[in-house]
């Protein structure tokens, strides 16, 4: 059963684009209409607050300010069955080019042009320039939703790779910490990352530079499944988890008065082992995501 369900599988564990039409001519999901997806809450605790003068780290938006900024994800999965050979089922990088508008409670974002070395992905991407999304944002930073409005001649094959994009940057964003911190300030942000495999990700941010609004953050990332099981795709059945590490870090460069993050990278990858349990037949894979800000 599970080389069979697993020889077209090319999602990772926390993907939330499952199940999506392979087809370039498939007929869009949602056509027409903008779809709100919403985000885990995140709790934030204080580690060590840092250095005087401390202060409270707040967004400092006003409506109508806009940024200029290129969003870079890139995801990729390798699996192994038993001793058979590695397959590779990453999907391809996307480099999303954005004007991000600072709106009444939130972020309103326009896609550019959105490339992809894959000639074909590329290809069922050039419908989507001129897209509309958007993130809800908390009084903390935390982003509370996402909201996703293509073209309507998009795709499902784009639009999943859009959606699997803005995911992945949507859960290595960072909160801020309901009290005043100064440089130096340690805090952690727990949050759960919806998917097949539920996960607890708790992220440890450093604050190593401030200059007026512009941060630098350091991150650390931990993510540690909340289940002993993965449930697989379309009802497949469900592997129990017999070890799993994921692990990551970056640094990101935050101006309080602007929608988005500056510029900055983070990356998180690790291992992970599943057994069917009614086969001695076990799937090892290797998973990284990086996702970059900058110009």
């Amino acid at each position: 059963m599970l080389a069979v369900t697993l020889s077209a599988f090319g999602v990772g564990c926390s993907d939330h684009t499952e199940g999506a039409a392979e087809s370039d001519s498939a007929e869009p999901l949602g056509i027409g209409k903008e779809v709100t997806m919403p985000i885990a809450a995140v709790t934030t605790t204080i580690v060590d607050p840092g250095a005087e003068p401390r202060s409270a780290l707040r967004p400092a938006l006003e409506q109508g300010t806009t940024q200029q900024v290129t969003l870079r994800t890139d995801h990729h999965i390798e699996q192994q069955i038993n001793a058979q050979a590695v397959r590779d089922f990453s999907p391809p990088a996307v480099t999303i080019p954005l004007t991000a508008q600072a709106g009444s409670d939130g972020v309103e974002l326009t896609l550019g042009t959105v490339t992809s070395p894959d000639p074909a992905l590329a290809k069922a991407l050039l419908p989507a320039d001129g897209s509309h999304a958007g993130f809800d944002i908390s009084d903390v930073g935390a982003i509370t939703a996402l909201r996703m409005a293509p073209k309507p001649a998009t795709s499902d094959a784009a639009r999943a790779a859009l959606e699997q994009a803005f995911y992945q940057a949507v859960y290595q964003s960072i909160a801020f910490p309901d009290d005043p911190v100064g440089v130096g300030a340690v805090w952690t942000v727990r949050q759960q990352v919806s998917g097949s495999v539920p996960l607890e990700q708790v992220t440890t941010a450093t604050l190593t530079r401030r200059d007026g609004n512009l941060l630098t953050i350091e991150l650390d990332v931990v993510q540690t499944p909340e289940t002993t099981v993965w449930r697989l795709p379309n009802q497949a059945g469900q592997l129990e988890i017999v070890d799993y590490l994921m692990h990551g870090t970056g640094t990101i460069d935050v101006d309080l008065g602007l929608p988005l993050p500056v510029s900055g990278q983070v990356e998180v990858g690790g291992n992970q082992t599943y057994r069917d349990p009614s086969s001695s037949v076990t799937l090892s894979q290797t998973l990284r995501t990086q996702v970059q800000w900058g110009s």
